[in-house]
């Protein structure tokens, strides 16, 4: 079995990368995050392997962590996740955002991605609950920030400044954990229009 492979680059597919190691091309599916943080041909990297082995066929799948690769394996564990709907939610979710709108309740999130929806996403959070934070730590202040949104008693500031990041195209989690870390390093009666300032900062790291 492989279990990581290191090579050149020698192109890109649709979800796919083909690495080229001593001159062997081996064609690796990827997420569209990890795909997007490869360098171009010609240039070296690294891939954290995960193989499948078919009567058929043998396809591997890449990952640039290994936290990415066993959030992979655990959402097939679920039912009505393969593989494509593991790369999807893994396309929309870094491994510490995901694990984090699993522990949150954050359904919605996760159904963005191709081929879960509301019920399936609903299954993952069931499911997955208690299983998330042993792969990816989870700050307490973002879980608290996202309960105090969703119930409406976070005070106004905070809430209008996730709310402003959300409509700025970021997930609710992300958004969340963004204000969550500039709350720690603001005053108590900060503003909603500096914790926008410091949210985008803190998205942009």
């Amino acid at each position: 079995m492989i279990g990581k492979l290191k090579g050149l680059v020698d192109s890109y597919g649709e979800d796919f990368v083909i690495l080229d190691v001593q001159g062997v091309g081996y064609i690796v599916h990827c997420s569209a995050r990890t795909l997007q943080r490869l360098p171009p041909p010609g240039e070296a990297t690294d891939l954290a392997i995960e193989t499948h082995v078919r009567e058929d066929m043998i396809r591997l799948y890449g990952f640039k962590s290994d936290a990415e690769r066993e959030w992979f394996r655990l959402l097939q564990t679920v039912q009505g996740v393969g593989t494509r709907v593991a790369l999807g939610v893994l396309s929309i979710l870094e491994p510490a955002a995901l694990a984090t709108a699993i522990a949150t309740g954050d359904k919605a999130t996760v159904a963005r991605a191709p081929g879960v929806g509301p019920r399936l996403a609903a299954r993952l959070m069931a499911e997955l609950k208690d299983k998330a934070p042993a792969f990816s730590p989870i700050d307490p202040a973002v879980i608290a920030l996202s309960g105090a949104v969703e119930d409406r008693t976070a005070p106004q500031p905070v809430s209008d400044a996730v709310s402003a990041l959300v409509n700025l195209g970021y997930a609710p989690v992300q958004a969340s954990a963004a204000i969550a870390a500039a709350l720690k390093g603001a005053g108590e009666d900060v503003e909603a229009k500096t914790l926008i300032r410091l949210g985008l900062r803190e998205l942009a790291r």
